[in-house]
Order: C-alpha cells, then sequence, then structure tokens
C-alpha cells in the first residue's frame, strides 16, 4: 500500500530546523546551544522527523552521530530550501538593497590553484554583494551534498543536475625544457624509457592510471610505466616536473601558462583522452537564484571556451621524433 504524500501544509519545520542542526554540529547538546532549545526538546523534534519520514535519519554511536543514507539525501534539500528563504526574507527586509551572499562552491584542488584562484577577484570586483567559500575535496564525480555550485572532474553522467562541460581533458607529455633537449632525438618509447615518470593518482583508479592510458592508446606495448612517483594532485606533480625531475602526462589547458612561458615543454603530440573532463555543475533550483546564475556564467564565459583544441597549448618541437 502507498505512503500518504506529505502535504506542505503540515512540514515540520522547527523538526527541520533541528535535523540540520545536529547534521551540521555532530552533536545534539551542540545543536541545542547553538538552537537556544533544550536538548530534550531536540531530540523530540528529530524523533519526530524520522516518525514522519519512517527511516532512520542518524546512526546513534557511542561517541559520535552520523548521517544515514536517508539522513544525507534530505540534508542538502533542507539547507538549501532554508537558505533561499532566508535570502528572499532578507531582500524583502531590506527593501531590495543588495544583500551580502555567500555561496559554497566547490572546484577540484589543481583547477582552483591553476585557473580559479587566481582570477576569483574579478568576479568579486563584478558582483560585490557575492561572498565566496572555496571548497575544494579531492576526488572525482558528483559534487557534495552541501554546496550551491561545483565544477568537478568527471567522466559524462546522467543526473537530474544541471551540467555545463567545461572542458573535455586531452593529457599529454610535459616536462622540463632540459629534459626535453637533453633527450632530443629519441622516439616517444624511448624518451619514456630514458626518463622518471610522474603520476597523478585518481580516485578509484589504479595508481599508474594515466600513463597506463597513454601507453594503451598509443600502442606502447612493453614500456613500463609503472614506476615513478604518485602525487595526489595534478598541481604537486607539475610542481616536481617544473623542479627538472621526471615526465608527467597532464591536461595541458590547467598549465597553458607554464607551456606558454616555456617552463614546462610538451615534446610529442600523443595524447590521452580517457573521457573525462571538467564539468559545471548545478542544482535546478539555483538557476533561479541571482547570485547561482551570475556565478555560473561568470565560471562559463570565462572557462567554456577551452573545449576540443581551444585554448590547448601546441607541441613544442625540439627535433624530437614521435616515431
Amino acid at each position: 500500500m502507498d505512503k500518504k504524500a506529505i502535504d506542505r501544509r503540515w512540514l515540520p519545520l522547527n523538526a527541520l530546523r533541528a535535523f540540520e542542526g545536529v547534521a551540521k554540529h555532530g552533536s545534539f547538546t551542540a545543536a541545542a546551544n547553538a538552537l537556544l532549545i533544550s536538548q530534550s526538546a531536540l531530540s523530540r523534534h528529530v524523533i519526530a522527523l524520522e516518525r514522519l519520514t519512517g527511516v532512520q535519519l542518524f546512526e546513534r554511536r557511542p561517541h559520535a552521530l552520523a548521517l544515514t543514507k536517508a539522513g544525507q539525501h534530505l540534508l542538502p534539500a533542507v539547507v538549501r530550501s532554508f537558505d533561499r528563504l532566508e535570502y528572499a526574507l532578507e531582500d524583502i527586509r531590506n527593501e531590495g538593497a543588495p544583500v551580502q551572499r555567500t555561496l559554497r562552491v566547490q572546484m577540484p584542488p589543481s583547477f582552483a590553484v591553476q585557473l580559479a584562484v587566481p582570477i576569483l577577484q574579478d568576479f568579486r570586483r563584478a558582483s560585490t554583494e557575492v561572498d565566496i567559500d572555496l571548497i575544494s575535496p579531492y576526488g572525482v564525480g558528483p559534487p557534495l551534498g552541501d554546496v550551491d555550485v561545483a565544477v568537478v572532474y568527471s567522466k559524462p553522467s546522467v543526473s537530474d543536475l544541471v551540467t555545463d562541460l567545461l572542458w573535455s581533458v586531452r593529457q599529454a607529455i610535459v616536462c622540463h625544457p632540459n629534459i626535453a633537449a637533453t633527450h632530443q632525438g629519441k622516439d616517444l618509447a624511448a624518451f619514456i624509457r630514458a626518463n622518471e615518470l610522474i603520476h597523478v593518482r585518481v580516485a578509484d583508479a589504479p595508481r599508474h592510471h594515466f600513463w597506463a592510458e597513454f601507453a594503451r592508446q598509443n600502442a606502447l606495448a612493453g614500456v613500463d610505466v609503472e614506476r615513478g612517483m604518485v602525487f595526489d594532485t595534478a598541481v604537486l606533480a607539475a610542481q616536481y616536473a617544473l623542479s627538472g625531475q621526471g615526465i608527467a602526462v597532464l591536461d595541458t589547458n590547467l598549465f597553458a601558462e607554464e607551456i606558454r612561458l616555456g617552463r614546462l615543454v610538451k615534446p610529442f603530440d600523443a595524447i590521452l583522452d580517457d573521457g573525462y573532463g571538467y564539468y559545471l555543475i548545478t542544482h535546478p533550483d539555483g538557476l533561479a537564484d541571482t547570485a547561482i546564475a551570475l556565478f555560473r556564467s561568470w565560471i562559463i564565459e570565462r572557462f567554456g571556451s577551452r573545449g576540443g583544441n581551444r585554448g590547448a597549448a601546441p607541441a613544442v618541437q625540439l627535433a624530437v621524433s614521435n616515431e
């Protein structure tokens, strides 16, 4: 028998506020103090919400609380809804005067360091009423649940989120110019064999994923790519290469400035295309939010032209054979 739909006339707003507080503080005691209510009242609100949904929202452990899968699903919706109400009420109270808004923005560490952080001030100058809380978790795949907008490094996927492709990643070998000059004239396989390899770790993939895929796509059978140092981010790998050590397979869009200045070079045209890309992810409800819409338009304008071959750094020709 189907459960009766929840009528919005009876939405338990106090219980939802209590749930949000406990999830945020990770403690009934801390949440009760923050909300200025008794711990027993707070507990009753959460229990009432669990009875309404028919599922447990928290795993109650001896010294900690953790959201269940249902709680993780509910929390982002609660946070977004209260945020929208808060901003709308502030707009009305201030009679249309600009209200300072804080956006929680998620970006991969290398994207943030290389591209976004140096120019975020441009967005702040154009949209002075919007502050940015920047979050840079390690990993691939969908965004965290409590962010307003996110740039993610991921393969294409189908979801109910609004997804804008910024660019499809094409990776190539990059290295210090001295290394390219030292090994001038070697073919691709010999060049790889002669140098230390630099790896970038990617979540849920083997630790030598990018080099292994590069070798497979470029028919480099018999070339050992399971050696060398492994770094958590592309930025760290690039810093190691900039010191004059090793060769890395990196996204040339991320490091176009280093290549343009000649600090790194791209000695071969061979590329790796393993399906990853940088995507801008927005919740459908956020499209009506002025601050989110402004940031989304700015990101697309600044980075959306890098798709395909646009923005990609050309190979540096140092008389290195690619045969």
